[in-house]
């Protein structure tokens, strides 16, 4: 069985956002995967500079487990205003994919 996956994309200033920005977000990562492993929700897997946004990656069994155990640090952060996630509920890839996107 795939598993679910959780994308969040945080605005950038810029196409590939500031050092200091970058440096904000991988302290925010950081934090999603500590709640991820806290709540043995599933794993965050990278992220993805580009377009003016930076894109978040985490897997897990459950999406809706996995956005929960993100969620509360991520609208805590100023880094997440304009942003959104989106959860897919099974592979990325399949073209029948269901997704639910979320407002930060």
């Amino acid at each position: 069985m795939a598993d679910d996956c959780v994308q969040v994309f945080l605005k950038l200033s810029g196409e590939h956002g500031s050092e200091e920005e970058i440096a904000a977000i991988h302290v925010l990562a950081d934090e999603l995967a500590e709640a991820i492993e806290e709540r043995e929700a599933g794993d965050y897997d990278g992220d993805e500079f580009g377009g003016g946004f930076c894109k978040l990656f985490m897997y897990g069994p459950d999406a809706d487990k996995l956005f929960n155990a993100v969620r509360k640090r991520l609208l805590a952060s100023p880094l997440s205003r304009g942003g959104h996630a989106v959860k897919l509920y099974g592979q990325a890839t399949n073209a029948d994919v269901k997704e639910v996107r979320v407002d930060l």
